[in-house]
């Protein structure tokens, strides 16, 4: 019976860790540039759902419809060059300047991104910004992802000077 007793402690505190991780799980990454057009212009290659894949080298096939609580479905290139399907949910829509999904299992790996415009003087700052939560921030590094994004925002003004 003691031996069960220390066996039933032991999983417990396992337990409390693994939650205590899950919920102290944070990592961020971060992408802007000024883009010499309109916030119009480039809003409508944002959205452009079924353009993805002509011009962004992270998201290289997208379906779905911008809009609040629909799913979008991704295929993401991942950092090994293989390819992940990622469906998140369009949480927030600002016509013309915001966009932020979210998507993931909660406390193991979420990511919540957000695609921000915001016309400043040469043009529209055009940032992608994207918080990760859960126990898999631990054991991952999205170092990859900011240079994925910050590539896509070349290739998203590349795309406007076509």
């Amino acid at each position: 019976m003691r031996v069960s007793r220390w066996v039933t402690i032991g999983v417990i505190a396992l337990l409390g860790v693994l939650v205590l991780l899950g919920l102290t799980g944070h990592q961020s990454v971060h992408a802007e540039r000024v883009i010499p057009y309109p916030a119009p212009a480039i809003w409508a290659v944002v959205t452009d759902a079924g353009g993805y894949e002509e011009w962004n080298p992270i998201l290289v096939r997208a379906e779905g419809l911008f809009e609040e609580g629909r799913t979008m479905r991704y295929q993401m290139r991942t950092a090994d060059g293989g390819t992940t399907p990622v469906e998140p949910v369009v949480r927030r829509l600002v016509d013309g300047r915001e966009i932020n999904q979210f998507g993931g299992m909660r406390g193991v790996l979420t990511f919540d991104h957000t695609w921000r415009l915001e016309p400043v003087a040469g043009g529209t700052r055009v940032t992608q910004h994207e918080e990760y939560r859960g126990i898999g921030v631990w054991f991952w590094d999205p170092a990859w992802v900011e240079s994925a994004y910050q590539d896509g925002l070349v290739a998203l003004e590349a795309r406007l000077a076509d």
